[in-house]
Protein backbone atom coordinates (compact mmCIF):
# COMPACT_ATOMS: atom_id res chain seq x y z
CA UNK A 1 0.00 0.00 0.00
CA UNK A 2 3.34 0.36 1.67
CA UNK A 3 8.54 2.69 2.53
CA UNK A 4 13.49 3.74 2.81
CA UNK A 5 16.82 2.14 3.54
CA UNK A 6 17.78 2.93 0.00
CA UNK A 7 20.34 1.04 -2.02
CA UNK A 8 23.89 2.25 -2.02
CA UNK A 9 24.51 5.19 -4.31
CA UNK A 10 26.60 3.67 -7.08
CA UNK A 11 26.53 5.36 -10.50
CA UNK A 12 26.11 2.40 -12.79
CA UNK A 13 24.94 2.96 -16.36
CA UNK A 14 26.21 -0.03 -18.26
CA UNK A 15 23.61 -2.77 -18.33
CA UNK A 16 21.07 -0.52 -16.63
CA UNK A 17 20.69 1.67 -19.69
CA UNK A 18 21.06 -1.11 -22.18
CA UNK A 19 18.51 -0.93 -25.00
CA UNK A 20 15.63 -3.31 -24.80
CA UNK A 21 15.33 -6.20 -27.14
CA UNK A 22 11.99 -7.57 -28.16
CA UNK A 23 8.66 -5.81 -28.26
CA UNK A 24 9.29 -3.08 -25.69
CA UNK A 25 6.41 -0.72 -25.12
CA UNK A 26 6.68 2.88 -24.02
CA UNK A 27 4.39 5.41 -22.41
CA UNK A 28 2.92 5.73 -18.95
CA UNK A 29 0.57 2.97 -17.91
CA UNK A 30 -2.29 5.03 -16.54
CA UNK A 31 -4.28 1.85 -15.92
CA UNK A 32 -1.79 0.90 -13.20
CA UNK A 33 -2.53 4.22 -11.51
CA UNK A 34 -6.19 3.24 -11.48
CA UNK A 35 -5.38 -0.18 -10.06
CA UNK A 36 -3.35 1.46 -7.30
CA UNK A 37 -6.38 3.44 -6.20
CA UNK A 38 -8.55 0.32 -6.40
CA UNK A 39 -6.09 -1.48 -4.11
CA UNK A 40 -6.17 1.41 -1.64
CA UNK A 41 -9.97 1.52 -1.60
CA UNK A 42 -10.11 -2.23 -1.01
CA UNK A 43 -7.84 -1.82 2.02
CA UNK A 44 -9.92 1.12 3.27
CA UNK A 45 -13.05 -1.04 3.07
CA UNK A 46 -11.32 -3.79 5.02
CA UNK A 47 -10.30 -1.50 7.85
CA UNK A 48 -13.53 0.48 8.21
CA UNK A 49 -16.13 -2.15 7.28
CA UNK A 50 -14.62 -5.54 8.17
CA UNK A 51 -11.93 -4.97 10.79
CA UNK A 52 -13.43 -6.11 14.10
CA UNK A 53 -10.51 -5.86 16.54
CA UNK A 54 -11.30 -2.29 17.53
CA UNK A 55 -14.88 -2.14 16.25
CA UNK A 56 -16.76 -2.09 19.56
CA UNK A 57 -15.02 0.94 21.11
CA UNK A 58 -15.17 2.73 17.74
CA UNK A 59 -18.51 1.83 16.13
CA UNK A 60 -20.09 0.86 19.44
CA UNK A 61 -20.68 -2.67 18.18
CA UNK A 62 -19.17 -5.31 15.91
CA UNK A 63 -18.69 -4.33 12.26
CA UNK A 64 -20.57 -7.53 11.38
CA UNK A 65 -23.59 -5.90 13.04
CA UNK A 66 -22.98 -2.42 11.67
CA UNK A 67 -22.51 -3.71 8.09
CA UNK A 68 -24.19 -7.15 8.03
CA UNK A 69 -24.16 -7.43 4.21
CA UNK A 70 -20.88 -5.70 3.37
CA UNK A 71 -18.83 -7.13 6.24
CA UNK A 72 -18.36 -10.64 4.74
CA UNK A 73 -17.27 -9.13 1.40
CA UNK A 74 -15.00 -6.46 2.86
CA UNK A 75 -13.37 -9.16 5.01
CA UNK A 76 -11.29 -10.05 1.94
CA UNK A 77 -10.07 -6.47 1.55
CA UNK A 78 -6.72 -7.27 3.16
CA UNK A 79 -5.82 -8.82 -0.19
CA UNK A 80 -5.55 -5.29 -1.54
CA UNK A 81 -2.06 -5.28 -0.03
CA UNK A 82 -1.11 -8.19 -2.28
CA UNK A 83 -2.30 -6.16 -5.27
CA UNK A 84 -0.07 -3.33 -4.06
CA UNK A 85 2.90 -5.70 -3.98
CA UNK A 86 2.17 -6.94 -7.51
CA UNK A 87 2.01 -3.39 -8.83
CA UNK A 88 5.10 -2.41 -6.86
CA UNK A 89 7.15 -5.21 -8.41
CA UNK A 90 6.12 -4.03 -11.87
CA UNK A 91 6.62 -0.32 -11.22
CA UNK A 92 9.94 -0.57 -9.38
CA UNK A 93 11.49 -2.66 -12.13
CA UNK A 94 10.11 -0.26 -14.75
CA UNK A 95 11.26 2.88 -12.93
CA UNK A 96 14.72 1.49 -12.19
CA UNK A 97 15.40 0.44 -15.79
CA UNK A 98 17.52 3.07 -17.51
CA UNK A 99 18.46 4.78 -14.25
CA UNK A 100 21.55 4.71 -12.10
CA UNK A 101 21.20 3.32 -8.61
CA UNK A 102 21.59 6.86 -7.28
CA UNK A 103 18.70 8.06 -9.45
CA UNK A 104 16.55 5.14 -8.36
CA UNK A 105 17.29 5.75 -4.67
CA UNK A 106 16.57 9.46 -4.94
CA UNK A 107 13.32 8.80 -6.78
CA UNK A 108 12.14 6.52 -3.97
CA UNK A 109 13.08 9.01 -1.24
CA UNK A 110 11.26 11.81 -3.06
CA UNK A 111 8.25 9.62 -3.76
CA UNK A 112 7.80 8.26 -0.26
CA UNK A 113 9.13 10.44 2.50
CA UNK A 114 7.31 13.81 2.15
CA UNK A 115 3.82 12.28 2.33
CA UNK A 116 4.96 9.80 4.96
CA UNK A 117 6.46 12.46 7.23
CA UNK A 118 3.30 14.52 6.94
CA UNK A 119 1.10 11.50 7.70
CA UNK A 120 3.16 10.50 10.75
CA UNK A 121 3.05 13.99 12.24
CA UNK A 122 -0.64 14.53 11.46
CA UNK A 123 -1.71 11.14 12.79
CA UNK A 124 0.41 11.50 15.92
CA UNK A 125 -0.95 14.99 16.50
CA UNK A 126 -4.57 13.90 16.17
CA UNK A 127 -4.05 10.89 18.43
CA UNK A 128 -2.33 12.96 21.12
CA UNK A 129 -4.98 15.68 20.94
CA UNK A 130 -7.77 13.13 21.17
CA UNK A 131 -6.40 10.64 23.69
CA UNK A 132 -3.21 11.99 25.24
CA UNK A 133 0.25 10.48 25.54
CA UNK A 134 -0.59 8.01 28.31
CA UNK A 135 -3.45 6.33 26.47
CA UNK A 136 -1.79 6.27 23.04
CA UNK A 137 1.74 5.47 24.20
CA UNK A 138 3.04 8.06 21.74
CA UNK A 139 6.30 9.24 23.23
CA UNK A 140 8.59 11.70 21.42
CA UNK A 141 10.99 8.82 20.80
CA UNK A 142 8.29 6.73 19.12
CA UNK A 143 7.21 9.60 16.89
CA UNK A 144 10.78 10.48 15.88
CA UNK A 145 11.63 6.82 15.27
CA UNK A 146 8.59 6.45 13.02
CA UNK A 147 9.88 9.32 10.87
CA UNK A 148 12.76 7.09 9.76
CA UNK A 149 10.40 4.47 8.33
CA UNK A 150 12.69 1.96 10.06
CA UNK A 151 10.69 1.68 13.27
CA UNK A 152 10.05 -2.04 12.86
CA UNK A 153 13.71 -3.17 12.77
CA UNK A 154 14.37 -0.60 15.53
CA UNK A 155 11.84 -2.43 17.70
CA UNK A 156 9.47 0.55 17.85
CA UNK A 157 5.78 0.12 17.10
CA UNK A 158 4.04 1.77 14.16
CA UNK A 159 2.03 4.90 14.96
CA UNK A 160 -0.49 3.72 12.37
CA UNK A 161 -0.77 -0.05 11.75
CA UNK A 162 -0.77 0.43 7.97
CA UNK A 163 2.91 1.38 8.09
CA UNK A 164 3.91 -2.29 8.33
CA UNK A 165 3.84 -2.62 4.54
CA UNK A 166 6.43 0.13 4.16
CA UNK A 167 9.13 -1.98 5.82
CA UNK A 168 8.25 -4.79 3.43
CA UNK A 169 8.57 -2.39 0.49
CA UNK A 170 11.90 -1.09 1.78
CA UNK A 171 13.39 -4.56 1.85
CA UNK A 172 12.25 -5.14 -1.72
CA UNK A 173 13.87 -1.86 -2.80
CA UNK A 174 17.11 -2.89 -1.12
CA UNK A 175 17.15 -6.28 -2.85
CA UNK A 176 16.34 -4.82 -6.24
CA UNK A 177 18.83 -2.01 -5.68
CA UNK A 178 21.59 -4.58 -5.26
CA UNK A 179 20.69 -6.08 -8.64
CA UNK A 180 20.60 -2.61 -10.17
CA UNK A 181 24.06 -1.87 -8.76
CA UNK A 182 25.36 -4.88 -10.69
CA UNK A 183 23.66 -3.55 -13.83
CA UNK A 184 20.13 -4.40 -14.89
CA UNK A 185 19.81 -6.81 -17.77
CA UNK A 186 17.21 -9.35 -18.78
CA UNK A 187 19.30 -12.31 -17.62
CA UNK A 188 20.21 -10.77 -14.29
CA UNK A 189 16.66 -9.84 -13.42
CA UNK A 190 15.37 -13.27 -14.43
CA UNK A 191 18.07 -14.86 -12.27
CA UNK A 192 17.15 -12.54 -9.40
CA UNK A 193 13.49 -13.58 -9.64
CA UNK A 194 14.33 -17.27 -9.68
CA UNK A 195 16.80 -17.03 -6.80
CA UNK A 196 14.43 -14.95 -4.68
CA UNK A 197 11.58 -17.41 -5.16
CA UNK A 198 13.88 -20.28 -4.21
CA UNK A 199 15.15 -18.44 -1.13
CA UNK A 200 11.60 -17.63 -0.06
CA UNK A 201 10.96 -21.37 0.11
CA UNK A 202 14.22 -22.28 1.85
CA UNK A 203 14.55 -19.30 4.20
CA UNK A 204 12.09 -20.51 6.88
CA UNK A 205 14.24 -23.63 7.29
CA UNK A 206 17.60 -21.84 7.26
CA UNK A 207 17.71 -20.94 10.93
CA UNK A 208 19.30 -17.62 9.93
CA UNK A 209 17.20 -14.63 10.93
CA UNK A 210 18.69 -12.26 8.34
CA UNK A 211 17.85 -14.63 5.48
CA UNK A 212 14.30 -15.03 6.79
CA UNK A 213 13.99 -11.26 7.10
CA UNK A 214 15.12 -10.51 3.56
CA UNK A 215 13.52 -13.48 1.77
CA UNK A 216 9.99 -12.39 2.81
CA UNK A 217 8.18 -15.64 1.91
CA UNK A 218 4.75 -14.05 2.30
CA UNK A 219 5.49 -11.14 -0.07
CA UNK A 220 8.18 -12.42 -2.46
CA UNK A 221 5.79 -14.22 -4.87
CA UNK A 222 3.84 -11.01 -5.46
CA UNK A 223 6.85 -8.75 -5.95
CA UNK A 224 8.46 -11.29 -8.28
CA UNK A 225 5.25 -11.66 -10.28
CA UNK A 226 5.16 -7.90 -10.81
CA UNK A 227 8.79 -7.84 -11.94
CA UNK A 228 8.19 -10.73 -14.32
CA UNK A 229 5.15 -9.02 -15.81
CA UNK A 230 7.26 -5.95 -16.53
CA UNK A 231 9.84 -8.16 -18.25
CA UNK A 232 7.02 -9.60 -20.36
CA UNK A 233 6.02 -6.10 -21.37
CA UNK A 234 9.56 -5.06 -22.23
CA UNK A 235 10.99 -8.25 -23.72
CA UNK A 236 7.96 -10.28 -24.76
CA UNK A 237 6.32 -13.40 -23.34
CA UNK A 238 9.16 -15.90 -23.17
CA UNK A 239 8.82 -19.45 -21.79
CA UNK A 240 11.06 -18.79 -18.78
CA UNK A 241 8.93 -15.80 -17.83
CA UNK A 242 5.73 -17.84 -17.95
CA UNK A 243 7.49 -20.44 -15.79
CA UNK A 244 8.50 -17.85 -13.20
CA UNK A 245 5.03 -16.31 -13.21
CA UNK A 246 3.38 -19.69 -12.72
CA UNK A 247 5.81 -20.56 -9.94
CA UNK A 248 5.14 -17.26 -8.19
CA UNK A 249 1.39 -17.96 -8.33
CA UNK A 250 1.89 -21.43 -6.87
CA UNK A 251 3.99 -20.03 -4.03
CA UNK A 252 1.47 -17.24 -3.47
CA UNK A 253 -1.39 -19.70 -3.03
CA UNK A 254 0.75 -21.65 -0.59
CA UNK A 255 1.13 -18.51 1.54
CA UNK A 256 -2.61 -17.83 1.66
CA UNK A 257 -3.50 -20.05 4.66
CA UNK A 258 -1.01 -18.22 6.91
CA UNK A 259 -2.14 -14.82 5.63
CA UNK A 260 -5.77 -15.83 6.10
CA UNK A 261 -5.15 -16.84 9.69
CA UNK A 262 -3.88 -13.35 10.48
CA UNK A 263 -6.84 -11.75 8.70
CA UNK A 264 -9.33 -14.05 10.45
CA UNK A 265 -8.03 -12.77 13.77
CA UNK A 266 -9.03 -9.28 12.67
CA UNK A 267 -12.45 -10.01 11.12
CA UNK A 268 -13.45 -12.63 13.72
CA UNK A 269 -14.79 -15.21 11.30
CA UNK A 270 -13.48 -17.88 8.95
CA UNK A 271 -12.42 -16.94 5.43
CA UNK A 272 -12.61 -19.06 2.30
CA UNK A 273 -9.30 -20.16 0.78
CA UNK A 274 -11.09 -20.58 -2.56
CA UNK A 275 -12.31 -16.99 -2.52
CA UNK A 276 -8.86 -15.72 -1.51
CA UNK A 277 -7.22 -17.65 -4.33
CA UNK A 278 -9.81 -16.39 -6.82
CA UNK A 279 -9.18 -12.79 -5.77
CA UNK A 280 -5.40 -13.19 -5.99
CA UNK A 281 -5.75 -14.82 -9.41
CA UNK A 282 -7.90 -11.93 -10.64
CA UNK A 283 -5.22 -9.51 -9.42
CA UNK A 284 -2.55 -11.46 -11.31
CA UNK A 285 -4.66 -11.42 -14.45
CA UNK A 286 -5.40 -7.70 -14.19
CA UNK A 287 -1.74 -6.69 -13.89
CA UNK A 288 -0.81 -9.19 -16.61
CA UNK A 289 -3.47 -7.72 -18.89
CA UNK A 290 -1.99 -4.26 -18.33
CA UNK A 291 1.51 -5.56 -19.04
CA UNK A 292 0.44 -7.19 -22.30
CA UNK A 293 -1.56 -4.18 -23.45
CA UNK A 294 -4.94 -5.88 -23.14
CA UNK A 295 -6.49 -3.00 -21.17
CA UNK A 296 -5.47 -0.14 -23.45
CA UNK A 297 -9.06 1.12 -23.51
CA UNK A 298 -8.75 2.03 -19.81
CA UNK A 299 -5.39 3.76 -20.25
CA UNK A 300 -6.77 7.26 -19.63
CA UNK A 301 -4.60 10.18 -18.59
CA UNK A 302 -6.99 11.27 -15.84
CA UNK A 303 -6.09 8.09 -13.96
CA UNK A 304 -2.80 9.81 -13.08
CA UNK A 305 -4.79 11.72 -10.48
CA UNK A 306 -6.12 8.44 -9.10
CA UNK A 307 -2.58 7.16 -8.74
CA UNK A 308 -1.50 10.38 -7.03
CA UNK A 309 -4.17 9.95 -4.35
CA UNK A 310 -3.22 6.38 -3.52
CA UNK A 311 -0.24 6.75 -1.19
CA UNK A 312 -1.68 9.59 0.93
CA UNK A 313 -5.01 7.76 1.14
CA UNK A 314 -3.30 4.60 2.31
CA UNK A 315 -1.28 6.48 4.93
CA UNK A 316 -4.13 8.56 6.34
CA UNK A 317 -7.23 6.41 6.29
CA UNK A 318 -6.98 3.99 9.23
CA UNK A 319 -6.23 5.85 12.47
CA UNK A 320 -7.84 9.08 11.26
CA UNK A 321 -10.81 7.18 9.85
CA UNK A 322 -11.34 5.40 13.15
CA UNK A 323 -11.17 8.72 14.98
CA UNK A 324 -13.92 10.20 12.80
CA UNK A 325 -16.08 7.11 13.36
CA UNK A 326 -15.50 7.26 17.11
CA UNK A 327 -16.70 10.86 17.28
CA UNK A 328 -19.62 10.76 14.85
CA UNK A 329 -21.09 7.23 14.78
CA UNK A 330 -23.82 8.08 17.29
CA UNK A 331 -24.99 11.05 15.20
CA UNK A 332 -24.68 9.78 11.62
CA UNK A 333 -25.90 6.48 10.14
CA UNK A 334 -23.12 4.03 9.20
CA UNK A 335 -23.29 4.24 5.39
CA UNK A 336 -23.52 8.05 5.14
CA UNK A 337 -20.71 8.28 7.69
CA UNK A 338 -18.58 5.85 5.71
CA UNK A 339 -19.21 7.81 2.51
CA UNK A 340 -18.33 11.04 4.27
CA UNK A 341 -15.10 9.59 5.63
CA UNK A 342 -14.11 8.39 2.17
CA UNK A 343 -14.84 11.81 0.67
CA UNK A 344 -12.82 13.55 3.39
CA UNK A 345 -9.92 11.14 2.97
CA UNK A 346 -9.85 11.53 -0.82
CA UNK A 347 -9.89 15.32 -0.48
CA UNK A 348 -7.16 15.18 2.16
CA UNK A 349 -5.14 12.90 -0.10
CA UNK A 350 -5.40 15.36 -2.98
CA UNK A 351 -4.36 18.22 -0.69
CA UNK A 352 -1.35 16.23 0.53
CA UNK A 353 -0.35 15.47 -3.05
CA UNK A 354 -0.85 19.06 -4.22
CA UNK A 355 0.63 20.96 -1.29
CA UNK A 356 3.05 18.48 0.29
CA UNK A 357 4.29 15.94 -2.23
CA UNK A 358 4.67 18.13 -5.31
CA UNK A 359 6.46 21.10 -3.69
CA UNK A 360 8.60 18.77 -1.57
CA UNK A 361 9.58 16.72 -4.62
CA UNK A 362 10.99 19.80 -6.33
CA UNK A 363 12.85 20.97 -3.26
CA UNK A 364 14.25 17.53 -2.41
CA UNK A 365 15.26 16.89 -6.02
CA UNK A 366 17.18 20.14 -6.07
CA UNK A 367 18.80 19.39 -2.73
CA UNK A 368 19.74 15.77 -3.49
CA UNK A 369 20.94 16.25 -7.06
CA UNK A 370 21.72 19.93 -7.38
CA UNK A 371 19.14 20.34 -10.15
CA UNK A 372 15.83 22.13 -10.05
CA UNK A 373 13.63 19.84 -12.14
CA UNK A 374 11.89 17.07 -10.27
CA UNK A 375 11.48 13.86 -12.17
CA UNK A 376 7.93 12.85 -12.93
CA UNK A 377 8.70 9.16 -13.16
CA UNK A 378 7.24 6.96 -10.49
Amino acid sequence: MTTPVVPAVIPVRTAVSRPATGPARSGRLYTLDGLRLVAALIVVAFHLVAFDDWATPVWGKSTSVVFPTAHPIASYGWLGVQLFFLISGFVICMSCWGRTVKEFAISRVIRLYPAYWFAVLLTAGVMLWSHGMKQTGLTPTKILSNLTMLQEPMGVGDIDPVYWTLWTELRFYLLFGIVAALGLSYRRVVAFCGIWLLMSVLAPHSGIDLIKLMAMPDAAPFFVAGVVMFLMRRFGTKPELWLLLGLSWLLAQNQLPALMKTAEGSVKHQLSWTVCLAVVTVFYLLVLAVALGRLRFFNRKWLTTAGALTFPLYLLHEELGWEIVRRLHTDIAPWPLLGGILAVMLLASWLVHRFVERPSAKAMKKWLTGTGAASGRR
